[in-house]
């Protein structure tokens, strides 16, 4: 009778979740704003990932007698000025952004997870002093921070790296303390506690799911703030360097020679603002998703 009762709660739980995740997916599918944003993210990455495919030139090969063309048959966004195919150096500068975008915020997230749960189920000093680091680096501005990364190390693809790590730790750590500490004194956490579970154990099986899930939406967002902050420090020179093709240094050279032609300006720029609003709008989508109160409020 034991064996019935219980493969018959675990047959409902089965359905409760199909159940949840198809009404996720309804309300998922049924914005405009998400599905149009997820289609911007899924061209961005297939455009990152198979550059080398798509484009019609090798992104460093010159052609001086075409150089500042306006678009062509043969070259659909104009070239630069070194005859260079802006299109092709405008897809490969798409895999530099998935690069810094893929690895920092995954680095920035599972940092931030990990001290924001410390922080939050922690002893309070140790909570006050993450915060004050989380804080100090926030109100820390980041060209001042790149200028001076820069005179110590030159700038590189690395050293952005590091600069966008170090910005968005904070806001990944400060969300999870956050719900951290909305769920430390919970029943099931008191239950662990009084059977003896160590921390580390309740962080790692009791606090982090309940946790992940707004971190995954923040990281969602937060992948547009780390691209337009690569393509600025690059803009500057601060970032990547030329002959590297990325939209920030498409962006730098463009601006050169404005004068002569502004396509590769439009060609740099159109990539960065659709990526910002596919991600931006993807991350708004999800949230709507997964905030049951956000939810009701609509």
């Amino acid at each position: 009778m034991s064996e019935k009762v219980s493969y018959k709660n675990v047959t409902v739980a089965a359905e409760y979740s199909f159940s949840k995740r198809r009404e996720a997916l309804v309300l998922f599918f049924s914005n405009p704003q998400g599905i149009f944003g997820l289609v911007l993210v899924i061209l961005f990455f297939i455009s990152a990932i198979f550059a080398p495919l798509i484009a019609p030139y090798d992104p460093f090969q010159m052609d001086i007698p075409a150089r500042l063309s306006a678009p062509t048959t043969d070259h659909i966004a104009g070239t630069d000025q070194l005859g260079r195919d802006t299109f092709s150096r405008v897809l490969y500068g798409g895999r530099v952004a998935l690069k810094i975008a893929a690895i920092g915020v995954s680095i920035a997230f599972s940092v931030g997870l990990l001290l924001g749960m410390i922080a939050g189920y922690g002893p309070r000093w140790l909570d006050n002093v993450l915060i004050l680091v989380f804080d100090t680096i926030r109100a820390f501005p980041t060209i001042v921070m790149a200028l001076a990364a820069v005179a110590l190390t030159g700038p590189s693809l690395k050293l952005v790296m590091i600069i966008v790590v170090v910005i968005a730790i904070p806001g990944f750590g400060r969300l999870a303390r956050t719900n951290t500490l909305a769920i430390r004194n919970q029943e099931f956490i008191a239950a662990e506690r009084s059977l003896g579970a160590p921390p580390v154990t309740i962080l790692l099986r009791h606090v982090m799911p309940n946790v992940i899930g707004p971190l995954l939406i923040l990281a969602a967002m937060e992948v547009p703030v780390v691209i337009t902050i690569e393509a600025g420090l690059s803009f500057l020179g601060l970032g990547v360097l030329p002959p590297t093709a990325s939209w920030g240094t498409i962006l730098n050279e463009g601006y050169l020679v404005i004068r002569d032609t502004p396509w590769p300006v439009v060609a740099g720029g159109i990539p960065l603002v659709l990526t910002t609003l596919g991600f931006t709008f993807l991350g708004e989508a999800l949230r709507d998703v997964f905030d049951p109160k956000l939810r009701k409020g609509k």
